[in-house]
């Protein structure tokens, strides 16, 4: 058997119903909609619509909290880090900043900011300017020989062990 000798099992593939094709194809005339109403009209959608009855969207109980003030961070590894290093898509001796990462296309764009996380080894000794950091990044930061520098934000939000830089 080819690829060109390929085909579905028989029946497997319905053609499309053609509606609004005159009153003998079967489907002709209303088109499937009935007599009247409101959904026989164009245009219609009455989505979550219940009869009157309160729609569920708004029987179930609200859950949760949408922080208006949550920063969107940017979340990278201490791995994929020192991949970029060993592709020498970074530089390990100069300090990497959102705008480094940028350009070495370890993260797409700027957000408010980097946050490190220690997921992944780091052999090369290199210096952070970034958002935030995890404690476990920032350990593992350290032991390499290298440094983290939080910028902006609150002392509360960062790693214990990170320095922070108000602007």
């Amino acid at each position: 058997m080819r690829l060109n000798e390929l085909s579905d099992i028989a029946g497997a593939r319905r053609p499309r119903k053609r509606i609004g094709r005159g009153i003998g194809s079967g489907t002709g005339k209303t088109g499937g909609r009935g007599v009247k109403g409101q959904k026989s009209r164009s245009g219609v959608a009455i989505k979550g619509f219940e009869g009157g009855q309160m729609p569920i969207h708004r029987r179930m109980p609200k859950r949760g909290f949408n922080n208006i003030f949550a920063k969107a961070l940017n979340v990278v590894n201490l791995g994929r880090v020192q991949t970029a290093i060993d592709a020498g898509k970074l530089d390990a001796k100069a300090l990497v900043t959102v705008e480094a990462l940028v350009a070495a296309r370890v993260v797409r764009r700027v957000k408010d900011g980097v946050r490190l996380l220690g997921n992944g080894e780091l052999k090369a000794k290199v210096k952070f300017e970034i958002a935030g950091a995890s404690k476990s990044a920032v350990a593992a930061v350290e032991k390499a020989g290298g440094s983290v520098t939080i910028i902006g934000g609150s002392k509360k939000s960062n790693a214990a062990g990170a320095k922070n830089v108000s602007e």
